[in-house]
Parts: C-alpha cells; structure tokens; sequence
C-alpha cells in the first residue's frame, strides 16, 4: 500500500450508488469521512433498485434472504428492519418434457423421471461432493463442464446439469471453472437445515424497496452527499487530488475515490492507470441479464422457483413472488419474474419491449395455458448488462486488485468476488473487505 501520500485525505468521492456503493459509503461515513456518492441512475440500489409495475411498487429483480446471509441480516439490523424479516419455506419445481415436477425436497427429486436410479444417485453424490469441499481453490482450474460429466456422467450431466449452466452463463459455461458450480451448491446447501428440508428463505415487508429507502436515510444523517442522476464521464489527478468529472460539465476534487462501476467500465473512466491494469480490468467478462417483470390478476403456480430444463424457451426460470411473499404486500396480484441471463451484445438485448413482451407472454402461454383467461395488469423489461463476472479458469488470479497506482484511487467490484455467486451478502462481504484497505490507507498517511 503506498503511504506517501497527503496527510488531509478525508473527502471521499463513491463511484455507483448500488448496495455495493452505499455500503462503501456508510462504512467511511462511519469512520468520520466526508463522503459523496455519484449514480448515474435518478435512484440508488442499482440491481436491487425498486421500480413500479403497474401500481405496485417491487424490486426489478428478485432477491431472497437465507439464514446464514449473515452481512444482510447486520444491515436490516443497523436499519431497524430485523423484525420486518418474514421467512417462508416455497416450493420449487423443475419443467422438464412438457411437465412440472417438484424438487422442493431430496425426495421429490428422487422421483423425477427423466432420470434413471444411477443417474439420481451420482447427482446426490455430486451434490454431497460440492458441499464437502472446502479448498475452492483446488477447482478453479477445473472446467465445470468435465467436472460435472466425471461426478454425475454424461447423461445426467447432458439432461440436468447443461439446461441450468446455459440459463445462467449462457455458451459461457465452456469456460467457466468448476468454482462457479461449488459456489452455486454452498448457496443452496445454506438455505437448508438438513438434505430432508424444504429451502428456507427471507424477504423485508415492502421489498427492497423498503430497505433503500431505510439505508438512503440512514446515509443522510451520516452526512452522505448523494448525487442520484449524475453520469461521470472521467476520473484524473489534479493539484488537489482526484478529479471527478460529470456528464454535465462540471468536477470536484476528493483526496479519495473509490469506483464501484464494473471492472470494463472502471477501466475506461480512470485515468493514469497502466496499461496493464486497463487490460486486467478490460478482460473481466460479464454475464448480463433481461428480466420481465409481470403482472397478473390471479396466480398461475404454487412454486416460487421453477427451473427450466427445456431449451427452446426465450426465458430461463420462473420465479413466482407470490409464493415466497404474502398476497396483501403485492396488491392482492400476481408478480412473475422471467429472467434470462445472456451477454451484453446478444440480440435480445436490444430488441424492444414490445417484441419481448409478446414473445415472453407466448411462451409463458405455453406453459400456463391458463394465462390466456389470467389478464396481464402489466409487462416491465429491466437490463443489465453487467451483472457478475464469469469465473473462467484462474479467476482469481487475474481479478483486479481493489489498489491501483494512481494515488487514492481504488476499484472495488464484483470482479473481486472469486468464489462465490452474486448476490446481496456477498456484495456486502465486499465492501467491508474494502473498508480496512480503505481506512487504513488514511490512517497511515497520518
């Protein structure tokens, strides 16, 4: 860490104003700093940001809270939302040839008849395999692709195992590492109190959107300055630090920054860097994602979760939030998310929402002939085309490190997240490991 650097740096600037950002930024406001925060979105949250759909006001993606989410549950603390915590046991379901079949429970997933006996018990092993490891490290040069077909075979793994990778990595699945797998099975095997038990999971009375709102407050009366609707175009030294220049024409001079943007983008906004960290930044490849949010007069499935093992579908899942979330919080509807991971250049990205709304709700048709009698209230189209990084083959070892070598400059973002799968506690996690390097950069320059 390079200490040669001014004595006075106690204004700090937050580069994205996402639960990563605000984090950073409560964590240094709660150190004494003085702290602004840039987002170039007219509100906070990023992926967790809340929208409305039709009337109803929900989050634009889905997110759940598990038990051993241990950063989320310090934060709804912090915020007094605690006992706002409602816990709820949903069922899942696999659509596989034509039919739902649940696999809420080991033995319900015993029963899918897709697979034969051997198959079931090898993928029970892979699964036992998966939660038993501990050095992740030792799979990280593993591709998940050959691990899989090793454990579970090549039937379980061509009937199973590649309609859930394509869902979520898309053709990106040949060169991700066994890692994102293991990361996947320790997320899930969290939300269980034993294999017989239904999935345990959480959600916040009123959504996140209750939460932001409670964290927005709660940045304000630490002193946070928060800049919603303000794109910045670079970041460059001047004679008093670092300059943060907006869309809009203007800049102002903090003794620290701090960008939270993904690591591509990081990279073109920073100035100064070198040219190998710009292609260390630059290399980082991100999954995107398409969510339609819809709703509907009455519900369509009893499940929260419904993975998607058929592949001429334009959606990956079907997340249900009427059966993880009481039916008086959404206005006595139904909220149905459809997601579809995908890169940032794929085709359906730019497609319009008319085009996707028509081709979502056919194929939603064909899996619910009773969404033709259930009227649709309204259909919201949310992207983002960075997500989460893909952990390829030796991640770790070419994630960008949170210091570079401009001085007071640092990245912090979900490139840095090695072994795990995103989602709101890990991002939390990462933002109180960036709190000591960034504290204690201060510190040392005193």
């Amino acid at each position: 860490m390079d200490t040669s650097r001014p004595s006075n740096r106690r204004r700090w600037g937050v580069i994205g104003g996402g639960i990563l950002g605000m984090t950073v930024a409560n964590l240094l406001a709660g150190a004494g700093r003085e702290v602004t925060v840039f987002e170039a979105a007219p509100d906070l949250g990023g992926l967790a940001s809340a929208w409305k759909v039709g009337e109803l006001e929900w989050e634009r993606h889905y997110h759940v809270v598990l038990p051993s989410d241990s950063h989320t549950l310090g934060l709804l603390a912090e915020l007094d939302l605690q006992d706002e915590l409602v816990w709820a046991e949903p069922k899942s379901a696999l659509y596989s040839g034509g039919q739902f079949h649940p696999v809420s429970t080991a033995l319900e997933f015993m029963r899918l008849p897709s697979l034969g006996l051997l198959d079931k018990l090898r993928l029970a092993a892979t699964m036992a395999l998966g939660s038993c490891v501990r050095d992740w490290r030792s799979l990280e040069d593993v591709p998940v692709e050959a691990w899989l077909r090793r454990w579970s075979g090549d039937r379980a793994f061509e009937r199973f195992w590649l309609p859930l990778l394509r869902a979520k990595l898309g053709e990106s699945y040949r060169d991700s590492s066994a890692v994102f797998l293991w990361a996947s099975i320790q997320r899930l095997c969290a939300t269980r109190s034993s294999g017989l038990a239904r999935a345990a999971y959480g959600h916040v009375r009123g959504g996140y959107a209750r939460v932001l709102h409670r964290f927005e407050e709660r940045l304000r009366q630490r002193g946070v300055s928060l800049r919603v609707g303000s794109p910045i175009t670079r970041i460059t030294c001047d004679g008093r630090g670092l300059a943060v220049e907006l869309a809009n024409g203007t800049s102002e001079s903090f003794d620290g920054v701090v960008v939270t943007a993904p690591a591509p983008v990081a990279g073109r906004l920073c100035e100064g860097l070198t040219a190998g960290e710009r292609d260390r930044l630059a290399a980082i490849r991100y999954q995107g994602i398409l969510c339609a949010s819809v709703l509907l007069e009455r519900p369509i499935h009893d499940c929260y979760l419904v993975y998607l093992a058929d592949a001429d579908l334009p959606f990956t899942a079907v997340v249900v939030q009427n059966g993880l979330v009481a039916p008086e919080e959404l206005g006595g509807l139904t909220l149905v998310y459809l997601p579809r991971y995908l890169d940032a250049g794929h085709p359906m990205m730019s497609a319009s929402d008319d085009c996707i709304r028509e081709t979502f709700l056919t194929a939603l048709g064909r899996l619910y002939p009773s969404l033709s009698a259930n009227r649709v209230v309204a259909f919201k189209v949310s992207r983002a085309p960075n997500v989460f990084p893909v952990l390829t083959l030796g991640h770790s070892r070419r994630a960008p490190p949170m210091t570079t070598s401009v001085a007071g400059l640092y990245v912090v973002n979900s490139a840095q997240i090695v072994n795990a799968t995103l989602h709101v506690n890990e991002t939390l996690q990462l933002a109180c490991r960036a709190a000591a390097p960034l504290l204690g950069a201060v510190e040392a320059a005193r």
